[in-house]
């Protein structure tokens, strides 16, 4: 299933839904300037999906699918692409298609394993279904490496924003499971599914992945969006996150102010619910905008410890997240918006893009 949709003025190649220019592939950049761009992660195929229209109705330019897109949950390759068939007839989501392009990336259940890391078993035929989903044509670069990582640039200097999607599924290595006694985990407010490894040798995104990163974050964006489907700051909770591998989100954290790399937004996916969390951990503050589930909600999720959480409440039900962006303003800023079911704005944090560089 090829998802086409038309950017003016553009010709070529469809990927992951978009046309490219003629001549110009994934990891480079476009003359689109981007002002609204919606994601979401958490949507069973098996139930209905009104959150789409909500989506629609913002008239996004782009819609990034950050994991659990569907939920896979298996080792049978047919029942995989059934289960992506079944996605792609829901009414809702053939008008996002007709909206705007969706750029996607997995987390654990469209990967194919609840909590899966680089042990899975058809991980390598599992990657191709996805690709063929989103239209990915054979000449991409995600067609000839291990792992669904992907990059793309779009607008000018001045207004460029840089889009990174990660693969924390191929692969990582094991989390440590929380032996502590269902009392212990309920006196502290945790969800209480794991605890951080130490192990030098564990990692999330592999070694040619981090190779990768280090090149995207070199070039120049004023506003970069790395998406992870876990959450990359919260990690208090126990749930899956980079917290659980304390190493490699320094590693992260260490990697932005080497290279240089201002304007970066984490979004993630993952928990059930949506938050805003924030650390002075890197060169600058850093903001990680969960947005979860466009189906899927957890109020007993949402209500465990965060204490990076920014944003006043956490919210437990359907919604996508939205980013706007705007560049006129005289202090250019990017504003987050959790978006329900009816469209309400359930959370809202304003970020100037000068906030988010080393000072």
């Amino acid at each position: 299933m090829t998802h086409f949709c038309r950017i003016p003025g553009w010709l070529g190649i469809s990927v992951l839904g978009w046309l490219l220019p003629a001549g110009v592939s994934a990891e480079e950049t476009s003359p689109q300037v981007l002002e609204r761009i919606a994601f979401g992660s958490c949507g069973s195929q098996d139930k209905p999906q009104p959150i789409w229209d909500e989506v629609v109705k913002v008239k996004p330019e782009l819609f990034l699918a950050i994991g659990d897109n569907i939920y896979g949950d298996t080792t049978d390759m047919d029942v995989m692409k059934a289960k992506y068939t079944e996605l792609g007839a829901k009414p809702g989501y053939a008008a996002l298609r007709k909206t705007c392009p969706v750029l996607a990336t997995w987390d654990d259940h469209d990967y194919g394993v609840n909590d899966g890391g680089a042990g899975y078993s058809r991980k390598v035929e599992s990657q191709q279904i996805m690709l063929d989903f989103y239209g990915v044509p054979a000449d991409s670069p995600r067609r000839k490496r291990a792992g669904v990582y992907e990059s793309w640039r779009f607008g000018p200097e001045g207004k460029r924003v840089q889009i990174i999607l990660l693969d924390l599924r191929y692969f990582r290595s094991r989390a440590s499971k929380d032996t502590r006694s269902a009392e212990e985990k309920a006196r502290l407010n945790l969800v209480g599914w794991y605890v951080p490894s130490e192990d030098p040798a564990a990692t999330v995104l592999g070694a040619d992945q981090w190779a990768w990163l280090e090149a995207q974050l070199r070039m120049p964006a004023d506003l970069r969006i790395i998406g992870s489907s876990t959450q990359v700051i919260a990690s208090e909770k126990g749930m899956e996150s980079w917290g659980n591998f304390p190493l490699e989100r320094k590693r992260l954290y260490d990697l932005i102010g080497r290279t240089g790399a201002n304007g970066v937004v984490f979004i993630s996916g993952d928990v059930h619910f949506s938050e805003i969390s924030r650390t002075d951990e890197g060169p600058y503050p850093l903001f990680d905008f969960t947005s979860s589930g466009l189906t899927n909600s957890h109020p007993g999720w949402a209500a465990a410890v965060n204490p990076h959480r920014v944003s006043p409440v956490a919210y437990a039900g359907p919604n996508f997240g939205l980013l706007q962006i705007d560049w006129g303003a005289a202090a250019p800023a990017v504003t987050m918006e959790t978006r329900t079911l009816t469209g309400a704005v359930a959370i809202s944090q304003k970020i100037q893009l000068s906030d988010l560089k080393k000072k």
